[in-house]
């Protein structure tokens, strides 16, 4: 990832102030960033930076620390990193070193890593609260706990300890949830060149094809625009599709099957989540096409249920009525429809939930309900929308003509102070224009 434009560091610097006024004077928040992962000996995943760090700095190394510390005479914004090694520069690529987190980075004052656990005690003493979410970085959560032990032991003779640990959730987690401006053009983006792989996808594929071959397609749309996958890509054909979290990759791609591909590519941190389910000869074939309007319906509905004010649970609560007078109009559930919601028989077909926040984190965080309650909507929110219907081969009581066919639809809808907004538009979804995009 590229440094930071002045236009980046300004708005880094809006986030970090919104944070420190949460938190409170009386208070210190610590984010770890993510460590690199081996893979196998020691060749390691590619990294990927924490989300939470990522948002407040857009510092990519791993090995640092960030702390906030309101009212500090020397600066509010400290960052701890890895030291600048001409060896290992060679070996591993550029460190900005402490020199660089503030020069490049902004960061008011910056050491090297290993003087973090020797200045922790003078952060934290005087100070109520931590800010610090406890099991996401167990290799920090004893040592914060010592220090604090520390302190406490020696309170007596000066500064008082802290006497709370508090989840990042109730305020970072809270912020990140609505988009500023700049976040949505990188959303928009990761979902403009998303929708041109699923294009591209789609007019790739062919029976006789193979499910790693479509795979690549897209990861090639993602890669030659300067992005990665935001998530494992499922491109799952035939009964595939019937696996929510299919990985394999595998299979050969057979003649009036269908293909559901679930793949969103990331940029600098922010990723699209698209699925689209369409047939490989190019045309859908009656039965098919009963199940996939069903859908379609259901998502339009839900879509449309994304406005400022309307609770965040509405989309499920109305995908999940149209898919089930749907399930019976098809013969897959007999009965009242009101009764077999109540009963939870969809979720023999239907399993998972409408939709997710959508972000730095492709499940991205905050909250979905308030007090027990399901929170309003409001602008700037992302989520995604993704009815679906799956049923499973050899499925008892079903039809057979129905067994193996899996079906979802899934965009990203921005909500605004009116309509909502598809940002993931560029990918047809009807059955008149996925079929005509493969004629053609």
């Amino acid at each position: 990832m590229p440094a930071p434009t002045s236009a980046e560091l300004a708005e880094y610097a809006a986030r970090r102030a919104r944070l420190l006024a949460a938190i409170g004077p009386d208070s210190v928040a610590i984010i770890p960033s993510s460590r690199e992962v081996i893979r196998n000996r020691d060749a390691h995943y590619r990294f990927r930076q924490d989300s939470d760090f990522l948002y407040l700095s857009g510092f990519n190394e791993p090995d640092s620390m960030l702390v906030l510390v309101p009212g500090r005479k020397d600066g509010a914004f400290l960052m701890f990193v890895r030291a600048r090694d001409a060896t290992r520069e060679i070996w591993d690529g550029r460190r900005a070193g402490p020199e660089g987190a503030v020069s490049t980075y902004g960061a008011d004052q910056a050491f090297v890593i290993g003087e973090f656990e020797k200045q922790l005690h003078d952060l934290l003493a005087g100070r109520n609260r931590i800010f610090f979410t406890l099991g996401e970085h167990p290799e920090w959560d004893g040592k914060i706990a010592a220090v604090v032990r520390e302190i406490r032991e020696v309170s007596r003779r000066g500064a008082a300890a802290p006497t709370d640990i508090v989840a990042l959730e109730t305020t970072l987690h809270e912020q990140r949830l609505i988009k500023t401006d700049a976040e949505l053009a990188l959303i928009r983006h990761a979902c403009q060149v998303t929708a041109a792989a699923h294009v591209r996808a789609m007019r790739a594929t062919k029976p006789g094809g193979w499910e790693w071959a479509v795979a690549a397609e897209i990861h090639h749309e993602f890669e030659r625009n300067g992005m990665e996958c935001g998530y494992g890509s499922i491109v799952g054909g035939g009964e595939n599709a019937c696996i929510l979290h299919y990985k394999e990759n595998e299979s050969q791609l057979r003649d009036g099957d269908l293909l559901l591909i679930d793949a969103g590519g990331e940029y600098r941190g922010y990723t699209a989540d698209i699925t689209r389910t369409f047939p490989v000869n190019g045309r859908y074939s009656g039965v098919q096409k009963e199940v996939y309007e069903v859908v379609l319906a259901a998502q339009l509905a839900a879509i449309a249920e994304l406005t400022a004010g309307n609770a965040s649970s509405r989309p499920h609560e109305v995908a999940t009525r149209v898919l089930t007078e749907g399930m019976v109009s098809l013969g897959l559930l007999r009965g009242d429809v009101d009764a077999l919601i109540a009963d939870g028989k969809h979720r023999q077909f239907y399993m998972h939930g409408t939709g997710h926040w959508l972000g730095l984190d492709v499940h991205d965080v905050g909250r979905y309900k308030i007090d027990g309650v399901a929170r309003p909507f409001q602008p700037g929110m992302v989520m995604t929308v993704e009815p679906g219907l799956y049923i499973a081969p050899g499925c008892e009581g079903v039809d057979p003509r129905f067994h193996g066919i899996g079906i979802r639809i899934e965009d990203d809808v921005l909500v605004t102070s009116g309509a909502p907004e598809v940002l993931t538009h560029g990918v047809p979804k009807s059955v008149a224009d996925i079929e005509a995009l493969m004629r053609g």
